[in-house]
């Protein structure tokens, strides 16, 4: 298989972290992209038309994209339990939703600033995107800690690790742990996993 790969990229850093806590990391070839909106570079349209990555060749030259669709069927491919059964997958579905949800607000906003102009920027598009995270990280801390700290990995705290990992890096100025100790706590420990310290963007 190969995965079109940036270091970079959080979605990206779901599917390798889902590669190592799986096993199958020997498994995937890294083909690096590299691209935006704007100019989409050397993103592989030809395996996604949507010219975004993570996107995933697989041997019989067939192509998966989005992290989710990646992330599941690699969790299919080592019945690795990461998407669990009964009830407890549509809490991890919802997880993994409220954790993309927030990568793509967050990476609008370094849009926002690295590919428009500066004089076209509009400070409450920013203000906006990051009252969608905000609202997102107090639902974190107040629905969904007894589901992130459960003994049992799934789908949904690679997810939220990742987003909150993706904040730290691109946006550690909003510091996004003030007033969500609890959530800061749990991140504290995730982020310590060592397939977390292993995709660690440079």
């Amino acid at each position: 298989m190969r995965l079109f790969h940036s270091p970079t990229s959080p979605y990206v850093r779901k599917v390798m972290v889902t590669l190592l806590e799986t096993g199958q990391s020997a498994d995937v070839m890294l083909v690096p992209a590299a691209g935006n909106p704007v100019d989409p570079g050397s993103m592989p349209v030809m395996h996604n038309p949507l010219g975004k990555i993570p996107a995933l060749e697989l041997p019989d030259g067939r192509a998966l994209y989005d992290s989710r669709v990646i992330c599941r069927y690699l969790d299919t491919r080592a019945a690795a339990g990461l998407y669990p059964e009964g009830e407890r997958l549509w809490d991890t579905l919802v997880l993994e939703a409220t954790a993309d949800g927030i990568l793509d607000a967050a990476i609008l906003m370094v849009y926002e600033e690295k590919i428009r102009p500066e004089d076209k920027r509009f400070a409450p598009w920013d203000d906006g995107q990051w009252t969608k995270i905000a609202r997102a990280l107090d639902t974190l801390q107040d629905r969904w800690m007894a589901h992130l700290e459960a003994p049992a990995l799934d789908m949904g705290q690679i997810a939220v690790g990742c987003a909150l990992s993706y904040l730290d890096f691109r946006h550690a100025a909003r510091d996004w742990r003030a007033g969500r100790e609890m959530l800061a706590g749990w991140h504290a420990g995730f982020a310590a996993r060592a397939t977390m310290q292993a995709t660690q963007p440079a």
